[in-house]
């Protein structure tokens, strides 16, 4: 599952798309997910925008954020 998909046409940057696609595959790879059907992918974009929506620019800083608001790692 993209984040695309969640992102609403109007409502981000072309940058932000960029940043938040960035930051939601460094968290897959942070939590070994591959298969982007895995239920757990969508919980992962939510998450990736949830921490983007702070203002930090930084995919890494991101993706971490994230994967810890779900408390896997």
């Amino acid at each position: 599952m993209p984040i695309s998909r969640l992102l609403k046409a109007g409502e981000h940057t072309s940058e932000e798309v960029e940043l938040l696609s960035k930051a939601f595959d460094l968290a897959l790879r942070a939590m070994d997910l591959v298969d982007r059907n895995d239920p757990l992918c969508e919980l992962v974009a939510r998450k990736v925008i949830e921490a983007g929506a702070t203002g930090i620019s930084d995919p890494k800083e991101i993706a971490g954020i994230a994967v810890a608001r779900i408390g896997l790692r």
